[in-house]
């Protein structure tokens, strides 16, 4: 009996935990060897988000409830009736440093830094931002197989402690892989927004039963979308 319950416990625990992280590939990924990617600096949402509005546009992780993610909200938006949060200027910078760590412990990649991407949109449009030139663009300039690109949506920080929060971290950002003739390979999604231990029994163990920060989650979706990143291989191995 007991060794009935044992997986049978494990098996409820992870439907408790539901999926942060999804990913999904191009049929035509066979067909590209990537091997040096060009990774470009992750934008971030500049509009004001609101934090329980009905659900965004973009796509959701199976285990987040559609009304905590954020969408854009006008300026004109009454703040009275709807609550909103922007996304600090800094975490697109932040996420796109985990993304880097992460991917660069991959065995059998070279990535080329965010500051070479940045540096040949700013010599072909003439501007600062790397937004202003296609994600492809950037590969063929940097001779690059591919180029990795991203958008940070939600990035709210917990208040209160690591003992409790109200309300607690909360992080969503998407990835995307495109090749020099505009393919897109790969495309991941992370959003979590931490639970307490009745909600998320799983999720809450993982961080050590505390109320972790909007960069440890951060951390945590960046290492998870590395794992299941198409090419190259964990630390020490190779695909």
């Amino acid at each position: 009996m007991r060794a009935l319950l044992i997986p049978m416990t494990l098996l409820l625990l992870t439907g408790c935990s539901g999926t942060k992280v999804t990913s999904k590939a191009s049929s035509q990924l066979g067909k590209y060897q990537v091997r040096t990617i060009a990774l470009i600096p992750f934008e971030t949402m500049a509009t004001p988000q609101a934090i329980e509005a009905s659900g965004p546009a973009f796509p959701v992780p199976s285990g987040a409830r559609r009304s905590d993610m954020a969408v854009g909200v006008p300026p004109t938006t009454d703040q009275a009736v709807r609550q909103t949060h922007r996304v600090p200027a800094s975490a697109g910078e932040k996420v796109t440093d985990l993304m880097w760590a992460k991917l660069k412990a991959r065995s059998g990649l070279q990535l080329l830094s965010p500051n070479e991407s940045a540096r040949v949109a700013r010599e072909v449009s003439g501007g600062t931002a790397t937004d202003t030139m296609p994600a492809h663009k950037i590969a063929q300039r940097l001779g690059a197989d591919a180029a990795l690109s991203g958008k940070v949506l939600v990035y709210q920080e917990r208040v209160g402690s690591r003992l409790g929060a109200d309300p607690p971290a909360a992080v969503g950002f998407e990835v995307k892989l495109v090749a020099p003739d505009g393919m897109v390979l790969w495309e991941g999604n992370y959003y979590e927004k931490q639970r307490p231990m009745t909600e998320d029994f799983l999720g809450f163990v993982q961080r050590y039963g505390v109320f972790v920060t909007a960069e440890e989650l951060a951390a945590y979706g960046a290492e998870e979308l590395a794992d299941a990143f198409p090419y190259g291989g964990a630390a020490g191995g190779g695909k």
